[in-house]
C-alpha cells in the first residue's frame, strides 16, 4: 500500500514505515502530523483519488529538523562595479510516515 501526498508544494510518493524529508513543517520532534492524500492505492492494486479520499490522511511523526545545503547567490552587473554575494540554507523537516 503506498500514497501520494502534497506538502510544502510538492508531492511525494510515499510507503509506511518510511524516513522523508520536506519542507519546514510547524511542530516539535516527536509530534504527529496529518497529511492530506492525493491519491492511495492499496495492495490489491484499487485506486482511490479525488472525493472519495475525503476526511482520510497519512500520519506521520516528525523525527527531526534541519538546514540545507549551503547555496550561493551571486548578481553582478557589467561595467558597473556593482557585485553582490548572498547565502541562503532552506530549513527542512525529517518526517516518519505511519499509517495510511
Amino acid at each position: 500500500m503506498y500514497a501520494v501526498i502534497t506538502t510544502g508544494g510538492k508531492q511525494y510518493r510515499v510507503e509506511p514505515g518510511q524516513q522523508l524529508t520536506v519542507e519546514k513543517l510547524v511542530g516539535e520532534v516527536g509530534d504527529t502530523v496529518d497529511l492530506r492524500p492525493v491519491m492511495v492505492v492499496d495492495d490489491a492494486g484499487d485506486v482511490t483519488t479525488g472525493g472519495e479520499l475525503a476526511g482520510r490522511c497519512v500520519s506521520a511523526t516528525i523525527t527531526g529538523h534541519e538546514r540545507g545545503q549551503h547555496l550561493r547567490v551571486f548578481t553582478y552587473k557589467n561595467k558597473s562595479r556593482q557585485r553582490k554575494r548572498r547565502g541562503h540554507r532552506q530549513h527542512h523537516t525529517i518526517i516518519r510516515i505511519g499509517e495510511i
